[in-house]
């Protein structure tokens, strides 16, 4: 595969309760970041046969909370191909999410509309 516009990455991941970082089991913002340099990897070894190197952010918005025991929908796009750059939209979707109760601490459900959490865009660069 060669790098084209267009050319889509998708990961699920369920957020562990070991990564609640704040009270109400809110996750720091730069969970959905690394997973956004996960996806980037992925798609880099697809379309150019190398992990490259995110080169930088040009926008990052946290939309809606993270929680632990969501389940998040991380996808990248490429949106524009240069010689070495590749530029990325990113987004990180809720697709489940825990519903704990006393009664059923393991509860959760998958929703019927996802919640944008965040989103970004992005650039990578490989070898030449």
């Amino acid at each position: 595969m060669t790098a084209e516009i267009g050319t889509r990455v998708v990961h699920r991941r369920y957020v562990p309760y070991s990564h609640a970082h704040y009270a109400g089991n809110l996750v720091d913002g730069a969970y959905s970041l690394g997973l956004f340099g996960d996806v980037a990897t992925e798609m880099c070894i697809r379309t150019d046969g190398d992990e490259g190197l995110f080169a930088s952010y040009s926008d990052v918005q946290f939309r809606a909370p993270v929680r632990a025991g969501d389940v998040l929908e991380i996808s990248c796009e490429i949106t524009r191909v240069g010689t070495r750059s590749r530029v990325m939209e990113f987004a990180a979707l809720v697709v489940g999410r825990g519903a704990a109760t006393e009664a059923t601490p393991g509860a959760a459900a998958m929703l019927d509309e996802p919640i944008v959490a965040t989103t970004a865009t992005g650039t990578v660069v490989v070898p030449a």
